[in-house]
């Protein structure tokens, strides 16, 4: 049985690295698909930062691999394979689903989310590289993205203004952020993506410059880099014992 699970993870790997090439032409949530449209709105990363999900895809597909040939038994691994692959199976149909319905598709991110997060607290060994750390990318890349969702979707409904549904959604990702770091302060992999994010929120916001996005994205990685630092300072130092 685990190792038909090891198998299905790693299908539902390659398919949802292969769903842009599917359903390609998604570059952000159409303007026109909202109330309110939303044009370049503040709290959306800037286009390079998206290249994190070519290393996300082929790390998840590496580490599904290897957990399938040398770990498909392993304690560690059997409590992270079932969310994540619910995490997966629904980032295949995302992007369709974002081209159309920025709502329905908020929801499958926070959904993805809160699979992958519980699949990275509950992976567990020694195979550090090709499972902890792929998961803790993943999960952190969500969680920041989950956030950029929920404030266009704000905004765009007319809930809150686009800046104010920014720092909002700015605030509650390193919060959320921190709170999901605090159960493996070890991993520094999860901090950093999220990191990467608000190194994106805030470069997309320097022209011209939106001092309020650009403090609150700052003191999140300030905050997140702090964390990761001293989390992996004390893991070497627990190791060092």
């Amino acid at each position: 049985m685990h190792r038909y699970l090891a198998h299905a993870v790693l299908l539902a790997a390659i398919g949802f690295a292969a769903s842009p090439l599917l359903f390609p032409g998604f570059g952000g949530y159409r303007a026109d698909l909202f109330p309110i449209p939303q044009h370049d709105p503040p709290v959306q990363p800037a286009g390079w930062t998206f290249a994190i999900w070519t290393l996300i895809y082929g790390w998840l597909i590496l580490g599904s691999a290897y957990g399938l040939w040398r770990a498909s038994d392993a304690p560690g691994w059997q409590g992270a394979r079932p969310p994540l692959l619910a995490s997966l199976i629904i980032g295949i149909f995302w992007i369709p689903v974002a081209n159309r319905s920025p709502g329905w598709a908020t929801a499958m991110i926070l959904a993805m989310l809160a699979f992958a997060v519980a699949a990275f607290l509950r992976a567990g060994g020694r195979d550090r590289p090709w499972l902890l750390r792929p998961l803790a990318i993943y999960a952190g890349w969500l969680t920041a993205a989950s956030g950029a969702s929920v404030g266009i979707l704000i905004g765009g409904h007319g809930i809150l203004p686009a800046q104010a549904a920014a720092v909002l959604s700015l605030l509650g990702v390193t919060a959320l952020a921190a709170a999901i770091h605090a159960a493996r302060p070890e991993e520094w992999g999860y901090p950093v993506a999220v990191i990467w994010a608000l190194a994106g929120i805030f470069a997309a916001n320097l022209s011209p410059p939106n001092w309020l996005l650009l403090l609150v994205s700052a003191t999140g990685a300030a905050l997140l880099a702090f964390r990761a630092f001293s989390g992996a300072a004390d893991a070497k130092k627990e190791t060092a014992r």
